[in-house]
C-alpha cells in the first residue's frame, strides 16, 4: 500500500469514527475514500466495517456516563439488536444490494422527520403516561423494541446512517435524555456491527483487506474517543442539528447513488 492511501484511509477513519459516536453514518465517510482509491465495493465494505468496530467500542467507553441507568433498556433493546443483526447479515447473503438501496433513503427521512419532531413526540408520550398514573403504556416499549429490531436488520444488511435512525428512535420512546439515547445508540451499533464481521468471517474471509481494516480500526479508535468528548458537551438543540445535518448528507449521497444506479 502506497504511503499517500494509507495516510488518506487513516484520516477517513479518524474522521468516521469521531462522527460515529456523535450520530453515526461514518460508512459515508470512508467508504468512498477506499472506493476512489481503487478498491472493489464489496471488499471495501466488509474491510470498513470490520474497521469500525473499533471507533464502535471507544464510543461507547466515551460514553459510559451516559449509559448510567439505561440497564433496563439495554437488557431490552440489545436482542432485538442482535438479532436484528443477524436477519439483516442473513439477508445481505440472500437479497440484492439493489432492494435496500431503494428503501434505505425513505428510511433516513423517516429517522430525521423523528429526530425534528422529537421534543413534541416525548411531550405526547408523557402525557399519555402521566393520564395512566405515570406509567408508560404497554405498547410503547413494543413499539420501540421492533423499531430497533428493525433498524438492526437494516445495520446489519445496509450499515451506512443507521446511527441515525436508532437515535430517531430512541430520543422518541425511551425514558431519558438524547445523550443518554446516543450512548445507547452506540451500544446497539456496535453489536449489530459485530454481528455482520462474524458473518464476515464465516462466509466472505477471502473479501477482507487486512490493512485497510487495521488502518481504519487504529484511526477510528482515536476518533471515537473524540467524538464522545466533542458529543457529551453539545446541547441537545446543537446535537439535535449536527444530527439533522449529517442525516441529510447522508440521504444526498444515498439518492445520488440511487440515481446513477
Amino acid at each position: 500500500m502506497e504511503p499517500l492511501h494509507a495516510f488518506f484511509i487513516l484520516l477517513g477513519g479518524l474522521w468516521a469514527g469521531t462522527i460515529n459516536s456523535v450520530v453515526g453514518s461514518g460508512t459515508l465517510v470512508t467508504f468512498p475514500i477506499l472506493i476512489a482509491l481503487g478498491y472493489a465495493p464489496v471488499m471495501a465494505t466488509i474491510s470498513n466495517a470490520m474497521g469500525l468496530i473499533a471507533g464502535g467500542v471507544s464510543g461507547v467507553w466515551g460514553y459510559r456516563r451516559e449509559l448510567a441507568g439505561m440497564r433496563t433498556n439495554l437488557l431490552r433493546l440489545l436482542p432485538a439488536s442482535v438479532l436484528g443483526g443477524v436477519t439483516g447479515a442473513w439477508l445481505l447473503l440472500h437479497l440484492p444490494a439493489s432492494v435496500f438501496g431503494v428503501v434505505a433513503p425513505f428510511l433516513i427521512v423517516l429517522a430525521l422527520a423523528m429526530v425534528i419532531l422529537q421534543p413534541r413526540l416525548q411531550r405526547v408520550l408523557k402525557a399519555r403516561a402521566e393520564a395512566n398514573n405515570g406509567i408508560p403504556h404497554p405498547s410503547h416499549n413494543i413499539v420501540m423494541v421492533l423499531l430497533v429490531f428493525l433498524a438492526g436488520v437494516y445495520g446489519g444488511y445496509f450499515v451506512a446512517a443507521q446511527g441515525i435512525l436508532l437515535v430517531g428512535i430512541l430520543g422518541i420512546f425511551m425514558s431519558g435524555t438524547l445523550q443518554n439515547a446516543n450512548a445507547v445508540k452506540n451500544v446497539l451499533s456496535l453489536a449489530v456491527n459485530c454481528v455482520a464481521a462474524v458473518s464476515y468471517l464465516l462466509f466472505a474471509g477471502d473479501k477482507i483487506i487486512w490493512a485497510v481494516v487495521g488502518l481504519i480500526a487504529v484511526s477510528s479508535l482515536v476518533g471515537g474517543l473524540l467524538g464522545s468528548r466533542i458529543g457529551r458537551r453539545l446541547s441537545p438543540v446543537v446535537l439535535r442539528t449536527v444530527i439533522v445535518l449529517l442525516g441529510l448528507v447522508a440521504l444526498y449521497f444515498m439518492m445520488a447513488k440511487l440515481v446513477n444506479a
